[in-house]
This record gives structure tokens, C-alpha cells and sequence, in this order.
């Protein structure tokens, strides 16, 4: 997958703020699904001298128009980033069960399957619960 900023895959963040809530930054001693205190609701109260990891942070949703607007973050109430090898999923641990439905579990399949293709493999995080999502593979016949 080619990564492009937002304004090419033209998204915009809008509302959402999940990015400030459900990775863990060390830099800022602010832990996984907890608000940093530097969210205004709406943006970063320190956006100008944010640091290095939130800046080089790259939603999935923002910079892949080929990811449908169902995976918007507020809507799927999951965030999907790549870092190396690894696709992450954070799930708002509000909305624990907001992946196990057929469309974003079979769609979490195809990106491990994307990842898997590309060398990668894909992580969730919903609050304690860590699963590595495996690709759904459709056996031929016998």
C-alpha cells in the first residue's frame, strides 16, 4: 500500500479524535484508551510542539481512499495504523464488540491477508484482549 497524506486521499479528520485517546504515547506518559490531556475534544492544545510519534502517526482511514468511509474511525469506533510490519487495530474499548460483526471481522481478514502478502501480519487491542488476526483462507474443493 502506498501511503499518501490526507489531503491526497482528501479525508479529513473532522471530529475525531481517537488518535489522542486509544494509542499509548510514552512521550507524554499517556496510556492506551485513556484521553491525553492535551485534547481539547476537538484538536491538540499543543499541536504546534506535538511530539514525534503523534506526528509521524498516519491513520489508515485518512491516507487509503480505497478504505470505505464504514471504516471511518468515529463510525467503526476502531483506529487502523501500520507501523513496519505490523497493522495495528485499536478498538474503542467502549464499543468492545464493534469488530466481531461480519463486515469489519471479514474486512479485518482481507487486511491481514494485504499484510500477510506484504511480509506484514495484523494486531487488534481492545482493552486487555490482544488478537492477531489471522487471513481467512478458502480451502479448493477436495
Amino acid at each position: 500500500m502506498v501511503q499518501q497524506t490526507a489531503e491526497q486521499a482528501g479525508r479529513s479528520c473532522g471530529t475525531c479524535t481517537l488518535c489522542c485517546r486509544l494509542p499509548e504515547i510514552e512521550a507524554l506518559s499517556k496510556p492506551a484508551d485513556v484521553w491525553c490531556r492535551h485534547c481539547t475534544g476537538q484538536s491538540c492544545a499543543i499541536y504546534a510542539d506535538r511530539p514525534q510519534l503523534c506526528r509521524d502517526f498516519l491513520c489508515r482511514w485518512m491516507t487509503d481512499p480505497a478504505l470505505a468511509d464504514d471504516w471511518q474511525p468515529l463510525r467503526s469506533h476502531m483506529l487502523i495504523y501500520e507501523q513496519g510490519p505490523q497493522m495495528t487495530v485499536l478498538v474503542d474499548p467502549d464499543y468492545p464488540q464493534s469488530w466481531r460483526g461480519e463486515f469489519y471481522r471479514s474486512g479485518l481478514q482481507r487486511m491481514a491477508l494485504d499484510a500477510e502478502l506484504r511480509g506484514g501480519y495484523l494486531i487488534l487491542f481492545c482493552g486487555d484482549e490482544i488478537v492477531k488476526i489471522e487471513p481467512e483462507r478458502i480451502s479448493a474443493p477436495a
